[in-house]
């Protein structure tokens, strides 16, 4: 058994990355987790449309990677609330990213924008594809 090992690992490694190839592993086919509460949602399916659409775009300053839409943090729990706060308070889409940019800087973007401090973060991986 341990003799056919490695075989093994290579058939598995080959499966596995035929499946992500073809396009069969994708976030519609294996679901994608959603932190958000039914506490949380707000009674407007517009405004919850709204919130739903900034919070994919705001980082999770605890977990870093991921949008406060996906985090269980509690600041990423703050944040969805205070955005849906604001939303209610009749704040536009821009004014409520305007805001948490001003307390969290850019970072709190999950994209952060095309700026002189941040060109790097742009080009830097065209570079490395052009250095090869």
């Amino acid at each position: 058994m341990t003799r056919h090992l490695p075989q093994i690992i290579v058939i598995i490694g080959f499966a596995i990355s035929f499946v992500i190839g073809a396009g069969l592993l994708t976030p519609a086919t294996i679901g994608t987790a959603h932190a958000l509460t039914a506490e949380e949602m707000l009674a407007d399916p517009a405004l919850e449309s709204r919130a739903r659409n900034l919070s994919k775009q705001l980082r999770c300053l605890v977990c870093q990677n991921q949008s406060i839409d996906d985090s269980d943090a509690d600041l990423a729990k703050d944040l969805r609330r205070e955005v849906r706060t604001q939303l209610v308070a009749g704040q536009t889409d821009a004014a409520i990213l305007s805001d948490l940019r001003a307390k969290y800087g850019d970072y709190v973007l999950l994209a952060p924008p095309l700026a002189r401090d941040t060109m790097a973060l742009w080009l830097a991986p065209v570079g490395f594809i052009l250095l090869g």
